[in-house]
């Protein structure tokens, strides 16, 4: 379908370095999309390799998903910053790499300032060390 200029781009999405491997193999791959956030974290190593490769890693459930991220280090980094821990969460996220791209759901207006709040919010070394200490 790229070939045939139907499509300009492709993303893949819960995959493993295996299948993007694969998929590369095949055609030229820009974005992956797969679970992760503060708590969740096996794709580290995926995301630095995509980084290298200038693939774009999207994350889905950046806040938890169905089960809403909970930790300490958060809530203490949040009551520092003056903030709620969702929008500390997904300030880290492109914080993580230059190629983590977010795109967050929003479900209320509260979602929404969250959301804003956290594109603005730059973490400083101390409370991005303390927040990598979560995964």
């Amino acid at each position: 379908m790229q070939q045939e200029g139907l499509i300009k781009h492709l993303g893949i999405s819960t995959v493993s370095a295996e299948q993007i491997a694969e998929a590369r193999s095949i055609a030229p791959i820009v974005c992956v999309q797969n679970f992760y956030n503060l708590a969740h974290r096996v794709d580290d190593e995926l995301i630095e390799s995509l980084a290298a490769q200038d693939i774009a890693y999207v994350p889905y459930f950046p806040l938890g998903g169905f089960t809403p991220l909970q930790s300490d280090a958060l809530e203490s980094v949040a009551t520092r910053l003056d903030t709620t821990p969702m929008a500390v969460a997904l300030a880290w996220l492109p914080q993580r790499s230059p190629n983590v791209l977010l795109i967050p759901g929003t479900s209320s207006v509260a979602h929404l300032r969250d959301n804003i709040n956290g594109a603005e919010l730059a973490l400083s070394e101390d409370e991005l060390t303390e927040l990598n200490s979560i995964g």
